[in-house]
């Protein structure tokens, strides 16, 4: 009885595997789906980097957090991450001209930079970790 029970037992292991294997067939063999992230058109700079810039200053300079919580020296203009798009007419009319764009984290002005790349301007900078970066380096802010 065991020899059958043995017998039994492996053409049962044996008959769930390709059971199994059959049935997940199509996942194995289904094509991948590629996602695509947008390219990267704008330039990171540190805080570090920004601070020399700010001796020269030769860019438009823009504070894109919301709400506000405070503003880097020099600032030119305050405008939403999320209503850049809206409101182009704040921003320089060549869009060759050079734009700085910074928040409290880095998230919304790395967002806003996007969207100014993909509507043509070309000379973008993001302050990667905005202002609490700024801020751990010893630099001032301005709060209101």
């Amino acid at each position: 009885m065991s020899k059958y029970f043995y017998l039994i037992l492996i053409v049962f292991l044996i008959t769930g595997w390709i059971y199994v294997y059959k049935s997940h067939l199509d996942r194995f063999n289904a094509p991948v789906k590629k996602t695509t992230l947008p390219v990267q058109k704008y330039t990171d700079i540190t805080s570090d980097e920004l601070k020399e810039m700010l001796k020269n200053k030769d860019f438009y300079f823009v504070n894109v957090h919301t709400p506000y919580e405070g503003e880097i020296e020099n600032t030119d203009a305050f405008i939403p991450y999320n209503e850049i798009d809206k409101n182009l007419d704040k921003l320089p009319k060549d869009r060759n001209a050079k734009i700085v764009l910074y928040c409290r984290s880095g998230r919304m002005s790395a967002e806003a930079s996007q969207k100014l790349t993909e509507l043509g301007y070309t000379n973008v900078y993001n302050q990667i970790l905005g202002m609490h970066d700024w801020q751990s380096k010893g630099y001032p802010l301005i709060t209101k």
